[in-house]
């Protein structure tokens, strides 16, 4: 669930430029492409671009999460050689660009089948209730926003968030209070299983390839 994508909001910055350490990521993307197919790097350079914004806003007061402005979609029509709309159009279509501001940790709860079945609306309730928003909402603070999405592929550890770039499964509402305290003070939540679960294995330990999992120490 996505903003409203809103090319002339007043939040919209008049410009935007990839600052030299981000201008050497995307020649690398752009390079990776044949001669006059630079235009097939336009997906890479968006995400160059949320990074970018991230960086420069969890220095700020309020701080902010990663988005990708107008002015930066432009300039990356720009770089690639193509018309803005066809930027506008991949960064409205792919959930994965926000097109419009976000807290520094954008909180994306999946309400999909396998997570409700194991109890994602009592992990959403009680984010909900600890942050004091609702869906496509961020606090005051600047420091969170909460977000549900579809299916994010970690089924067998549900239920499951993705803050940011990580993922946090076999959640209950206490430990999930846990991770966004955590986060609140900008300190390291542990990522991952919450209950200590090694990858994908059964939550009652291995049931086959025991000696193995014990040789691998992952028991």
């Amino acid at each position: 669930m996505k903003k409203p994508f809103d090319l002339h909001a007043d939040y919209q910055p008049e410009s935007f430029e990839f600052n030299k350490t981000f201008k050497k990521a995307v020649k690398e993307a752009i390079a990776r492409y044949p001669k006059g197919r630079q235009q097939s790097a336009v997906m890479p350079l968006l995400d160059l671009t949320q990074r970018q914004v991230a960086e420069e806003g969890a220095k700020q007061h309020p701080p902010y999460g990663g988005w990708v402005p107008r002015a930066a979609m432009d300039h990356i029509a720009e770089v690639l050689g193509m018309h803005k709309v066809k930027v506008y159009e991949v960064a409205s279509f792919y959930s994965m660009y926000n097109t419009a501001p976000v807290g520094k940790y954008l909180v994306q709860c999946c309400t999909t089948t396998p997570c409700w079945l194991r109890g994602s609306d009592k992990i959403v309730e009680a984010t909900k209730k600890h942050l004091g928003i609702g869906m496509g909402e961020t606090t005051d603070d600047g420091k969170f926003s909460l977000m549900e999405v579809e299916c994010l592929g970690a089924c067998v550890n549900a239920p499951m968030v993705q803050i940011n770039d990580d993922y946090y499964e076999d959640l209950t509402p206490q430990n999930m209070m846990e991770v966004l305290d955590n986060l609140s003070q900008d300190m390291q939540a542990t990522v991952g299983s919450q209950t200590g679960r090694r990858d994908s294995m059964p939550s009652s330990d291995p049931t086959t390839m025991k000696d193995r999992a014990k040789k691998a120490k992952v028991v």
